[in-house]
């Protein structure tokens, strides 16, 4: 893990957020993290409902390692406040999730979406202008026609380069719950959206009309046990799919077996010990995330306390399971009355699929590799994070003794949290977000 444990720093934060992060306010809190399908840039979503895109450093032969770096690129406004009067709620603009498509032509263009609506973003360089309208004047204003004399034939000037953010697709009116997850099928052409209890799919050209495909809403809502807590595409068959469940369970689905797929094809779910039975087994049994791998064979789940791999060949039990935080189980008692039991950590995989990363508290993320069965623990934070400098592993000090460079579980920090992140789709390069802080980590260059 010599890779993991030597990470460059670069600290960034969004233009929104020039303050330092004890003045941050609520609307600057990162919310979503993601890389496009090259890695060239990277998207963030925050509870003000704002997008920030920043885009990777071409390669300098002069100053070679600033290849890593990213600048902001573009900031747009992608949701606003909105209030539904028939339900008498107020829909909030925070950032759920950002989600990329392939890049088809020199624009780029993403998926965006808060609670109720999704929209599709493109995101565009302009660096010419047209001059030379026969109806209308340099300013703009439409002309007197018994001044034209000759026809004039517009031409296109250089301009200063500007990035431009238009809204393509408003996808809105689907949802009766909160939408927690997007994602966008290997088909490029359907993406599907996901709220507490049902599945939409979309295409990506039609806005008014979407599919329900599965729907757990019991006739009586008292008979309600579980909820969906994400969902995805397989990454290489565009039938295929899974969402997992409050209740610790995933579950795998094919389109091609019903239009509506409340019968799934395979069930992943691990027996309970009954000797770990405790009034808080179901809460963090919960799952927050499920990723499938780049080659579509496995999955990644995280719950509370654990990262579990998946082989979609096996259901009775995850192939692999990693311990996150396992010194906070004498702790879930506190951690139940102040609220962050129910703190939602994604996780991701390596462009290899062979390393995992997931977040913790105290602004600490973890990282398991998956051949060597090692596992580092890393901190995102500005005082321990100076450009270029290497990142030292931190331990956490269950009892006994404690070491000068471990900190015991009792000054963790639970208000800060590494709730999301995202890694580059080919190489060693991290993005975690840290509060109002985003963090981007490279490996270590010679």
């Amino acid at each position: 893990m010599k890779c993991f444990s030597r990470y460059l720093p670069y600290l960034f934060r969004p233009s929104s957020t020039i303050l330092s992060s004890s003045c941050h306010t609520e609307a600057d809190i990162i919310s979503t993290v993601e890389f496009n399908p090259t890695g060239e840039l990277l998207a963030t979503g925050d509870k003000g409902g704002r997008v920030v895109v920043f885009q990777r450093e071409q390669e300098s032969k002069n100053q070679p390692h600033r290849r890593g770096e990213y600048n902001v690129y573009s900031t747009f406004q992608s949701h606003e406040p909105e209030f539904d009067y028939l339900k008498s709620l107020e829909i909030e603009e925070k950032i759920n999730k950002i989600r990329w498509l392939p890049q088809q032509n020199a624009a780029y263009f993403l998926l965006s979406t808060n609670d109720k609506t999704v929209k599709l973003w493109k995101v565009s360089e302009r660096d010419k202008r047209p001059e030379g309208y026969n109806l209308k004047d340099e300013e703009g204003r439409i002309r007197d026609p018994t001044t034209i004399t000759a026809l004039r034939v517009p031409v296109l000037q250089p301009m200063d380069l500007m990035v431009e953010a238009t809204p393509r697709r408003v996808f809105s009116n689907a949802h009766t719950y909160h939408i927690n997850s997007i994602s966008v099928n290997s088909d490029y052409e359907t993406y599907m959206s996901t709220d507490d209890l049902r599945i939409n799919l979309w295409n990506l050209e039609i806005t008014n009309r979407s599919f329900n495909i599965v729907d757990i809403k019991p006739a009586n809502m008292e008979m309600l046990t579980e909820v969906i807590t994400a969902a995805e595409f397989q990454p290489n068959q565009c039938n295929t799919f899974v969402y997992s469940s409050s209740k610790g369970s995933i579950r795998l689905c094919d389109m091609r077996a019903s239009a509506l797929c409340d019968n799934h094809s395979k069930l992943f779910e691990e027996p309970e010990d009954p000797s770990n039975r405790s009034f808080f087994s179901e809460i963090i049994s919960s799952i927050s995330d499920v990723k499938f791998s780049h080659s579509g064979r496995y999955l990644i789940t995280r719950d509370y306390l654990t990262v579990k791999v998946w082989d979609l060949n096996m259901e009775s039990k995850p192939l692999e399971t990693y311990q996150v935080h396992d010194y906070l189980r004498s702790k879930l008692c506190s951690l139940y009355e102040n609220d962050c039991i129910f703190d939602k950590f994604e996780c991701v995989w390596n462009g290899s699929d062979s390393v995992i990363m997931t977040g913790s508290y105290n602004n600490f993320f973890r990282m398991f590799d998956r051949n060597t069965k090692r596992d580092v623990t890393l901190e995102a934070s500005r005082e321990n994070s100076k450009p270029r400098a290497i990142l030292k592993p931190r331990k956490v000090c269950v009892g006994g003794k404690r070491r000068k460079d471990e900190i015991s579980v009792d000054s963790l920090d639970f208000s800060k949290k590494i709730l999301h992140s995202a890694w580059h789709p080919s190489e060693n390069i991290i993005a975690v977000a840290a509060t109002n802080n985003l963090y981007i980590f490279q490996d270590k260059v010679n």
